[in-house]
């Protein structure tokens, strides 16, 4: 299986997890092929750093399959230097990431008109490959109602709204700057976002969007449990929402599936710290896909072969783990981290 969107920490946030450790839970757990992404600390956003993660990853385990994204900047020399760098390196360097709002590592690009020129430069660079949005607006969220103590209110913080206009944001403003790359939305918590880009599909725009295993497998009102860490970004969302993209899913409406692996400490998680580990997640929701009625075939598509045809990889074969021993691997997934979200996640 592929995972094509996983962060792997290490360096200045090893406690947190290393190279090493997140290459061999994913292979334990099926996964032979990851996209990490640059929000690390430091930011993979110049040459010598994107080298050295590359070199690092090599080192930390030679059988992985490992790419990277390398972030965009407000820096128009930055962008030049990055698309050189994705078109010399390429696949290793699998793409380039824009964080359209502030998340983990604060590498948000939040003002429209530099949205706008980013798009622009990329256009001038003639980049054509694929670039990964973080898709909600800045100035739709509201963290004034936001209760740390009760995580579900992560979702009234971060509406759905934010992650809409955001999405109709970058496909207007990629569209009017010229941009012929492909957009990937990344990590969908709402059918609206879904429906707007199911449009631009239509008018033939090259995009594509995924889910993570949380936002199909938990709700908001799951978040209210403390025990479950469930704070990420997008939050989850109602349980309308989340059964919708589950339907969505089973029906072939989505491109692929993608973890957003984003292990933290203990201490990091109490503190409200977003993002969880999604390797065990993964499992799970295979496991309830073929309770559901999916078959390999869709499976194929959603773990891996949609992401090659995208990326522009080399088609090869997929391999899904067998049925009985989904929960098997997703404990021991679970067992790897400190914190792990599906740990005391039963399925409906």
């Amino acid at each position: 299986m592929i995972d094509p969107h996983v962060h792997l920490r290490d360096w200045r946030q090893a406690a947190k997890e290393t190279l090493s450790h997140g290459m061999e839970v994913a292979l334990e757990a099926g996964i032979d092929e990851l996209f990490d992404m640059p929000n690390t600390d430091p930011p993979l956003t110049e040459r010598s750093l994107i080298l050295k993660r590359l070199e690092d990853a090599r080192v930390a385990n030679p059988t992985m399959r490992y790419h990277l994204f390398a972030g965009l900047s407000a820096d128009r020399d930055q962008v030049f230097a990055v698309v050189h760098l994705a078109k010399q390196l390429f696949p290793q360097v699998i793409g380039l990431k824009l964080f359209a709002g502030h998340s983990t590592g604060n590498m948000g690009l939040v003002d429209e008109q530099l949205q706008r020129s980013v798009y622009g430069w990329l256009a001038q660079a003639d980049y054509q490959g694929v670039v990964a949005i973080h898709a909600e607006k800045e100035s739709l969220l509201h963290g004034e109602r936001e209760d740390l103590k009760d995580a579900s209110t992560h979702s009234l913080a971060r509406p759905v709204e934010a992650e809409v206009v955001s999405v109709v944001d970058q496909l207007r403003f990629s569209e009017e700057a010229g941009f012929k790359g492909h957009l990937h939305v990344c990590h969908l918590s709402s059918t609206e976002a879904l429906h707007r880009i199911e449009q631009a599909k239509k008018k033939g725009r090259r995009v594509s969007c995924a889910v993570t295993p949380h936002h199909v497998l938990l709700n908001m009102l799951d978040a209210k449990d403390a025990a479950l860490g469930a704070r990420m970004n997008p939050p989850l969302r109602s349980e309308t929402e989340r059964s919708a993209l589950f339907a969505a899913l089973l029906e072939g409406r989505i491109d692929w599936i993608e973890t957003d692996h984003a292990p933290h400490t203990l201490a990091d998680k109490l503190a409200g710290a977003s993002g969880i580990p999604g390797f065990s997640g993964l499992l799970l929701l295979v496991k309830a896909m073929i309770e559901r009625g999916a078959d390999e075939k869709l499976l194929r598509s959603l773990l891996g072969e949609r992401v090659l045809q995208v990326f522009g990889l080399p088609s090869r074969p997929i391999s899904i783990p067998a049925y009985d021993t989904l929960c098997s691997l997703s404990q021991t997934a679970c067992e790897a981290y400190p914190y792990d979200s599906y740990a005391n996640f039963r399925l409906r």
